[in-house]
This record gives structure tokens, sequence and C-alpha cells, in this order.
């Protein structure tokens, strides 16, 4: 079984660690990981990493996001879209200039605060079972950045359909109460498909019946540093791997591999050389 990627079009209605064991468990993989959860409710790019792949997470773990979403004004729930139960109304219109108008407000670095209902921990547990059990949960605000926010349709009245360009931990969800905040209403996220994860991108991925039929292909791990391959001698891995470093007359970054495995990515100065990202034991 080869260390790579998949790329899958999570469906609606499945939890992300559903989908990673239904691939594990489809191509023979002994550990499989993601790149990023999508609540249950979310649809769209779910890249799924294989055997020692699942390395790649803390890599993974900033890069940027990309979501196409659907806002409805009028209503909000305690779990700020359509799972929860709504908690307050009010009767305000809002028009597609109300909206234009408050979104460069929302673009920037911003302290955001998670939504009661989150897979964000708590002392080891997610935030939504203890919303779930009724206990009070502490949340403190996060810095994420809003990169941009597009109005992509008034779809009709008070519900309107945004591209949202974010950094990672960004709730969609949590931006719908905040824009709602600034319109003088309420809000509630009626769906949400992440279309990009950092260079991965949804027209890539493959859905799950795709797969179980064989239908899709890996990304290699080392297709995802472009660098120059080198090839190490066995004494050069080896004190590479127990010492962390070699004397090597190497300048730049390299994909290193040693018997047709890619080990990680290595760095040298013309005179050392120790791994940038090691991808084994």
């Amino acid at each position: 079984m080869h260390s790579a990627i998949i790329l899958v079009n999570k469906p609606r209605g499945l939890s992300s660690n559903t989908v990673v064991n239904i691939v594990k468990k489809t191509v023979g993989a002994k550990k499989a990981g993601h790149l990023g959860t999508l609540d249950v409710e979310g649809e769209g790019l779910l890249p799924v990493t294989l055997e020692r792949a699942t390395k790649l997470f803390d890599l993974y773990l900033q890069k940027d996001k990309v979501y196409k979403t659907t806002f409805r004004f009028g209503e909000t729930t305690d779990t700020l879209d359509l799972e929860g139960t709504v908690t307050a109304k009010n009767d305000k219109i809002v028009s597609r200039q109300e909206v234009e108008r408050v979104l460069p407000l929302l673009v920037g670095k911003i302290n955001q605060m998670p939504p009661a209902y989150s897979a964000k921990k708590i002392k080891g547990r997610k935030a939504y079972d203890l919303a779930r059990e009724g206990i009070e949960v502490e949340l403190k605000p996060k810095l994420v950045e809003i990169y941009s926010i597009k109005l992509l349709s008034h779809k009709k009245e008070n519900e309107f359909e945004f591209e949202v360009h974010c950094s990672s931990g960004t709730y969609i969800r949590s931006l719908c109460r905040d824009m709602a905040e600034k319109l003088s209403t309420y809000g509630v996220m009626l769906n949400i498909i992440r279309t990009k994860c950092g260079d991965f991108d949804l027209k890539d991925a493959y859905t799950l019946e795709e797969i179980k039929a064989g239908k899709y292909k890996e990304i290699a791990m080392e297709e995802l540093f472009d660098f120059e391959k080198k090839v190490l001698t066995q004494e050069e891995k080896d004190k590479l791997l127990s010492a962390g470093a070699v004397k090597m007359d190497l300048l730049g970054k390299f994909n290193a591999f040693y018997d047709g495995q890619f080990l990680g990515v290595i760095e040298g100065d013309g005179k050392t050389v120790i791994f940038l990202h090691r991808f084994v034991l």
C-alpha cells in the first residue's frame, strides 16, 4: 500500500472520520487520516491520507481553505445551522446592498468566537458533546483571518450565497452569526461546501462511490514538494535518520529517496544536510 493522498468529495450526513474509515477499508490501508475536519453536515473536499502520508497533518494544519456557503437571515439556532433549535427570529428583510456594505467589515484578522456546538476540544472533550449534555462551555475567541468574502448570489428573500477564503480554524457558522449582527438581525448557515484546501481543489476529488469502484488516482507524497530528487547512500540515510544531520556538499532543498522510498524533504547549506520534513521513523 502506497503512502499517498486521495482527494474525497465528502457527502453531507457523514462525519469526516466515517469517510476516512470507509476509504481506509476500501483501499486496504493500515493507517489513514485527513487534513482538516468537515462538520457532519458539511460537504466537499476532504483530503484523506494513507500510511506515512498521515504525517502530513501538521504541515497542512495551517493551510488556507475556501468554502461556498449559504446564509439565511432573520432567524438563528443554538448550533448556528439547520441541525439546531431555533432560538431567535425577527421580521427584518435584508437587501443585497446592505450585505455588500458589511462585507468589508468582516475581512482581515479577527478574534472569532467559536460556536458552542463545535468540534473544538475543551479539556479533552468536544464542545458539541458538552453542549448536548447541557454543560455550559466557556469558549475563548481565536485569531483567524478572512482573506475575502464574495457575494455569489441573492438566492431569494434573506438567503445569500457566498464564497469565503479564510485561514485554517475559521468557523463559517460564526461568520454567519457575526455578519448577521452587523446587519442588526439573526443568521443561520444553510449549507457549506469546501472547495479548496491549500493547493488541493474539489474539482480533482472523487466520490465514495468512485473510490469503491476503483475509479480514483492517488497523489504520491513527493508530488507535494516541487524539489529535485536526491537518492541517498545507505550511510547518508542512516546518519540522517539517527543523528538528524549528515555532512554533504549539498545546497538547497531536495526530495530524499533511498531504495525507492521517499524519506522526506532535506535541506543543505553546502556543508551539512538536515531534514526539513521527515516522513519516516
